[in-house]
């Protein structure tokens, strides 16, 4: 009787995996077998080296050098494998003991690690938006941020909907620079403006209907990337009070 991969899924979410002793004392077989761990391990292979773009069940199977079925075995569907991908990233992030006198900074700190992780893998991020985790290692951390703005004060309706407003801001983030990135690589990179591209053309608008935005242009095209990172994480970070206050 065929294993349901569901079953598998659901014992993944309960406690971390672990090769029962019969399974460990088994003479390797010939072939590598399938396992949930080189699944993950040839998608993020796939991310890295083709975008995520590229990820389908098909591509990774094509990886490992077996078929499609082999791999629905262990995974249930492609928003299985997101979830697989996020929690593996996210076994990465270094959660700090939550500190009250500097909460903020270590949410920032957080984020900046996500941020990084996300940025290694061309268009991961896509896999964390509009999905509700249930991978063990995507809770631990999100039950680390919880945990640092619950520690700063804040009352947990408002830390629930911080937590989110930052992941969605982080995400988005890291998939626009991955697009970026991309249409970099194209052979066509008139769509790819260098800042003082961007300055020229915002000064060469029509003064009558773009005053503020000629004015302004060397201010509104000024930053890289990480600065204003920085700036929009910290509007958020910053507008957070705790419940006494």
């Amino acid at each position: 009787m065929p294993v349901d991969p569901r079953r598998h899924r659901a014992a993944r979410h309960a406690k971390p995996s672990a090769q029962p002793a019969a399974e460990a004392a088994a003479p390797a077989p010939r072939k590598k077998p399938i396992t949930v761990e080189r699944i993950t391990d040839a998608a993020l292979e796939v991310v890295a080296t083709e975008g995520y773009d590229a990820l389908t069940i098909r591509r990774v199977a094509a990886v490992l050098g077996t078929g499609p079925s082999s791999l629905y075995a262990h995974i249930v569907n492609k928003d299985d494998l997101d979830d697989l991908l996020i929690g593996r990233l996210y076994a990465g992030v270094v959660l700090p003991a939550p500190d009250p006198a500097a909460w903020r900074a270590q949410l920032l700190d957080v984020y900046a690690q996500i941020r990084d992780l996300y940025l290694a893998y061309p268009g991961v991020s896509r896999a964390a938006l509009a999905a509700v985790p249930t991978n063990l290692e995507t809770l631990r951390v999100g039950e680390g941020i919880l945990a640092i703005l619950l520690a700063g004060g804040i009352d947990p309706r408002t830390a629930g909907w911080a937590r989110d407003a930052l992941s969605l801001y982080v995400g988005a983030y890291a998939l626009e620079q991955s697009l970026v990135r991309r249409r970099r690589a194209e052979q066509d990179e008139e769509w790819v403006l260098s800042r003082e591209e961007v300055v020229e053309r915002f000064a060469a608008l029509p003064a009558e209907r773009f005053p503020h935005t000629r004015r302004h242009a060397a201010e509104l095209a000024s930053g890289t990337g990480p600065d204003r990172f920085a700036f929009a994480l910290g509007l958020l970070v910053d507008g957070l009070r705790p419940a006494a206050d």
